[in-house]
Formats: structure tokens, sequence, C-alpha cells
């Protein structure tokens, strides 16, 4: 939740819809306390930011637009992103075309906020739809950065490029070396119990382990691959990706009036 403290005015960022793999239940506690928190200090929501299509968790951005009225705003890539992903689960719903959202997001848009700015910043690689957002001194990396400790996001999903990755990280990078730096994950490596979640341009040039001052583009890549080459699928990538390639929405009902998930065997 970021707000302007002169206006009230609010930007949620890739909010979470709870769901239960055990049982296919979803809640809506964690979409709840952030509108309680909205209650709470007077705000006024005027966007939900997804900095991407997430694959391990399920977006609230549509929960939260019914109760807020404030549009879904993602980058114009997701598209790609859709013509991947709407064929494999048969999500004949799902025009390819963004639409899902109320606005797509290019490199250089700039959304007002009260008296601030949200700043996009395409910052593809981890997927091709991945934006941050850059909010007076802050910015919002989504899953392209980690804490210093733990590196960078994988490359490996359908149009991610460990190439792309470390131009988009080297963008993020040239901002001011005081912006504070929100990661959207953390992983608690070896010898740390505390999670973390801001840390700063600079902390993050001269500390992060995979891509620190000095790395080049070719040490990076073949790191970076070598990692990807190792890690499993996300738990959450199945359901989370039909719902989210849909805005938050979840796919239509049956004709049984239930609603289901579906599970392509032998796909990934």
């Amino acid at each position: 939740m970021v707000h302007d403290p002169a206006t009230k005015r609010a930007a949620i960022i890739d909010p979470v819809l709870d769901y239960n793999p055990r049982n296919a239940r979803t809640s809506t506690a964690s979409a709840d306390a952030l509108l309680a928190y909205v209650e709470r200090e007077g705000l006024h929501v005027d966007y939900l930011l997804e900095t991407h299509a997430h694959a391990d968790h399920l977006s609230a951005a549509h929960y939260l637009r019914e109760k807020t009225g404030a549009p879904i705003v993602i980058g114009r890539h997701i598209t790609a992103v859709q013509k991947v992903f709407a064929p494999l689960f048969m999500a004949d719903d799902v025009t390819p075309d963004g639409s899902q959202f109320d606005r797509l997001v290019d490199e250089g848009d700039a959304l007002p906020l009260g008296d601030l700015s949200i700043e996009v910043l395409h910052t593809p690689g981890h997927t091709p739809a991945c934006v941050t957002y850059v909010i007076g001194d802050a910015a919002f990396v989504g899953d392209t950065l980690f804490m210093p400790d733990y590196g960078t996001a994988r490359s490996d999903f359908p149009g991610g490029s460990a190439t792309a990755l470390y131009a988009s990280i080297r963008k993020i990078l040239r901002l001011p070396e005081t912006t504070r730096m929100f990661v959207g994950h953390d992983y608690l490596p070896a010898g740390r119990t505390d999670y973390r979640w801001e840390t700063t341009v600079r902390e993050q040039k001269s500390a992060n382990v995979h891509i620190h001052d000095g790395v080049s583009e070719a040490e990076f890549v073949t790191e970076r691959e070598a990692r990807n080459a190792k890690l499993e699928a996300p738990v959450l990538i199945l359901p989370s990706l039909q719902v989210n390639i849909r805005a938050g929405a979840l796919p239509p009902p049956e004709a049984n009036g239930k609603t289901y998930l579906k599970l392509p065997v032998n796909a990934l």
C-alpha cells in the first residue's frame, strides 16, 4: 500500500487472494486487511498495480476492484503471457489483448497519485510483462530483484530471458542510490531467520550476490541459467496463472454452477 500523505490518494501493489491448495478454497482475508487499513487511514484507492502475472500467488485485484472501483493496471506485455497460458488452460473466455485489465502501461508512462507520480519502467526478464513502479523515493520491483543476500528472479518462464533480466536490473540500478527498493518475496537464505522486504539501490549495487557492480552480462547469464535449471516450478503456478491472466478473476462457472481450476497433466 502506497499513499500520498497530503491528499490520501493510494495505490495497492500486487495484492494477494489467499488460496489453500489442499482443498482449493479461497479467502479474502489478506485483501480485507488492506481494505480495513484504507478505511482506518481515510484513504482513497486510485489504482491496483500489478508488477506482472504472478506464478506463485493468486491476485486479489479483481476482488479489490469490486470493493473500491479502482482500475487494475499492468504492463502492456501481459498480452504475451496471455497468449501462452490461455491455450494451456483452454481459457476460451480470455482474449489475449489485455482487456481483462483496465489500463496497460508502457515504459515512461506516469500515473498521478495525489501530489505524487507513479513512474513506469518496463523491466522484463522474469516475465516479458514485468514492470517496476517508481513512486517518490521508492521502487517496487515485483520479482525482478530480491534482497541482496538472495539475489535475482528466475528467468526460465515462457518469454523470460536472463539477458533481458540483466538489462532490466541495470536499468533499475541506475535510479538514485538512495532509492528505497521493495521486493515481492523473501526466501530466507541460509544464515538469516528474519523476513525482509526493503533494501536500497546502493545496497543492491554493492552486495547483491548475483549482480553486484562488476558482474558482467555474460557472467550473470551463465550463473542465472545454471540456477534456473535446478528450480522446480512454483507450487501454485497452475492455479495462479489461470486466475492472474484474468486480472484476478476466477474462471467462469461450468454448467453445474461450480468454478474449476484446471491442472493440465504433464504440460509444464
